[in-house]
């Protein structure tokens, strides 16, 4: 018996379905989270191609990392508030007309549906979230394609600019749905389009939860108390959050790695691979190392999301403010500690029930570290109740994509 009609256009429609989020980012972070949902996704849909464009408009992870992003973060640190957003825009929409535009409309030449996320993407860092989302939902309006927003991080403070820009962009998308990672998102997704034709959204787990399912968990040398710590620039810190969370972290850092050495433990310094992270690490290295007086290491450089995920799972426990390295970590049964820098990781902190784990630099003494740590550990935890629902939250987007590419009028080549 040949299948209906219904059955062949669910099998058209749902051949290819497009990510847009920051896969490539030095930032392995992001591409773990993204391998995680397009895996997954796969996973619920086994016959449909799920690939991803990288907004920023990389194709692949770098193997070189240059200084440019961080030399531009203190070039616009430096400007007033009103002529950096100007400089920003300018800057974008030159970059986004003259590259971006194609890069965009070629990776979604033969979409049928789209989703935007994971990651923390609706943020307003000099507006280039909002141009670059615009660019890339304008290009798959064009293709009358159905959109989703998904388990993103949604940053509370905006400029009008940026409001502006995002509220657009989605007014003019077929927005089939919407989900952000954290109850903070919600409430600033509602309180930034209140009062546009953009509708609710949904809470959803972020998928890099899911991390222990697609790659291998490194195996623990017997007798030894591992711990990574990710170190992160203060600088990137401060542009983030407030100055109050960075300034002190130039001493805090290596008085934190004297204090685990002293309660036994060894310590792996990694990255996550941001570079102006990587260089402020090795610009310190040996003199932390000196300061610290036992077993402090540096670990390899990382190419890909699957070698973060092999340095974490390795570990007893992972010290950090970098958001997917303390997810990852959670995938895997370590504990995670996590260092107070932007409202996302405490969202998260919260959702897994280890809030109490969270620790301020700016408040804690950095000589409670090893004994922050050891509690950590002696806390245990169970990943699968949250790693279960992730699951079948990615399920359930398989349905409304299934919908929403049904829904789309077919068209007439």
């Amino acid at each position: 018996m040949a299948p209906d009609g219904s059955a062949q256009d669910e099998a058209r429609l749902l051949s290819r379905i497009v990510l847009l989020n920051v896969k490539y980012s030095p930032n392995l972070g992001d591409g773990l989270l993204s391998e995680c949902l397009e895996r997954e996704l796969a996973r619920a849909l086994p016959d449909c191609e799920v690939t991803s464009i990288d907004l920023a408009g990389r194709t692949g992870y770098p193997s070189g990392y240059g200084r440019t992003r961080g030399i531009a973060l203190a070039l616009l640190e430096r400007l007033p508030g009103r002529l950096r957003r100007c400089a920003a825009w300018t800057m974008l929409r030159l970059v986004i007309a003259v590259r971006l535009r194609r890069h965009y409309s070629a990776g979604l030449e033969g979409a049928e549906a789209v989703i935007v996320g994971g990651g923390n993407l609706l943020t307003d860092a000099d507006l280039n979230f909002p141009m670059k989302i615009s660019g890339a939902l304008a290009q798959a309006a064009r293709r009358d394609l159905p959109v989703v927003i998904y388990a993103v991080g949604v940053s509370s403070r905006w400029s009008r600019w940026g409001s502006r820009i995002f509220a657009q962009a989605l007014e003019r998308s077929r927005l089939a749905w919407a989900s952000v990672r954290d109850e903070g998102s919600q409430r600033a997704w509602q309180r930034h389009f209140a009062g546009y034709a953009v509708p609710p959204a949904q809470l959803t787990v972020d998928p890099g939860v899911l991390a222990s399912s697609h790659y291998p968990q490194s195996l623990r040398r017997p007798g030894t108390r591992k711990i990574g710590v990710c170190i992160t620039d203060p600088l990137a810190v401060r542009y983030h959050s407030d100055a109050a969370c960075a300034a002190n972290l130039e001493a805090w850092y290596p008085a934190a790695l004297r204090s685990l050495v002293e309660h036994g433990f060894e310590v792996v310094l990694f990255t996550n691979g941001s570079p102006e992270d990587r260089e402020y690490l090795h610009h310190r290295l040996h003199a932390w190392v000196r300061q610290a007086k036992g077993p402090v290491m540096l670990a390899r450089s990382f190419d890909t999301p699957a070698d973060l995920a092999a340095l974490v799972s390795g570990c007893d426990a992972i010290v950090g403010h970098r958001m997917h390295a303390c997810i990852a970590a959670y995938s895997f049964g370590i504990p995670a500690i996590g260092l107070r820098w932007d409202e996302k990781l405490d969202s998260f902190f919260r959702l897994a029930g280890r809030a109490e784990h969270m620790l301020d630099p700016s408040a804690i003494a950095a000589e409670e570290m090893g004994t922050r740590t050891a509690a950590a550990i002696a806390d245990h935890f169970d990943p699968a109740p949250l790693a279960a629902r992730a699951r079948s939250e990615v399920e359930a987007l398989a349905a409304t994509l299934r919908t929403a590419a049904l829904a789309r009028p077919r068209r007439v080549r």
